[in-house]
């Protein structure tokens, strides 16, 4: 027998017990059926939510680390989803990522690698390939801009000083970090970052645009090249 919001009792009803109780009181499933709001014919907004959590305990990113992970085609397989409520679950995912960086900018300093990790941790830590970011500064390590430099397999043969540093000419820079992931999870460096870095640090000892750090993110994990004592 299918069951409505309406036919729940108001004790039981998500958006009553937010009003009533709070919203760190909801459970995950709770919060989700707020923000959706409505579920479909003869499903509440609450049971589409279950069932939504379900479908991510059987993924590979169980509970709502999934909704990140997943894409808009497979969001749309969960009985109940459309393709709006698909956008509106991505956009949440997208949502409290943009949530954890704004929250670590203002603890962000560019003389400490922990606090440039924690900036970018869950922006890049669910990411499924990896992405290389060089951030560029002026003088005063004040940032200038920041561009995506690859997307993709981090390799030495595709990722070359003179883009990058045709990127901080343009930009006016005095010094880079660099910036990626690990999609395994482990931050540890590869033969081929080890390589990349090398390359790269070199070359801006030539420019006089001094490469400072180049950190790996993992899962909750960060490794700096600086903090090892490897930048040189």
């Amino acid at each position: 027998m299918k069951q409505t919001m309406k036919d729940l009792p108001e004790t039981e009803r998500p958006y009553e017990k937010c009003i009533r109780e709070g919203e760190e009181t909801l459970s995950d499933s709770e919060l989700l059926s707020v923000i959706l709001r409505c579920g479909t014919k003869g499903c509440s907004s609450l049971a589409l939510a279950n069932n939504i959590l379900k479908h991510m305990q059987e993924s590979s990113y169980p509970g709502l680390p999934g909704l990140i992970h997943s894409s808009l085609a497979d969001l749309e397989k969960i009985h109940g989803v459309g393709k709006v409520k698909a956008v509106q679950l991505k956009c949440i995912g997208e949502l409290s990522k943009r949530i954890s960086m704004a929250a670590a900018k203002p603890s962000l300093s560019f003389h400490h690698p922990d606090s440039i990790a924690s900036y970018y941790m869950e922006r890049l830590r669910h990411q499924e390939q990896e992405l290389l970011i060089c951030m560029m500064l002026d003088n005063r390590n004040h940032l200038l801009s920041e561009r995506l430099i690859s997307k993709g397999t981090v390799n030495a043969t595709l990722v070359t000083p003179r883009e990058i540093y045709m990127e901080a000419v343009r930009c006016h820079a005095v010094s880079l970090i660099l910036v990626h992931n690990h999609p395994g999870g482990d931050p540890e460096p590869s033969g081929c970052d080890r390589e990349i870095t090398q390359r790269i640090y070199e070359a801006g000892e030539l420019l006089g645009i001094r490469l400072l750090d180049h950190i790996i993110i993992g899962d909750r994990s960060y490794t700096s090249f600086k903090e090892r004592g490897m930048m040189r």
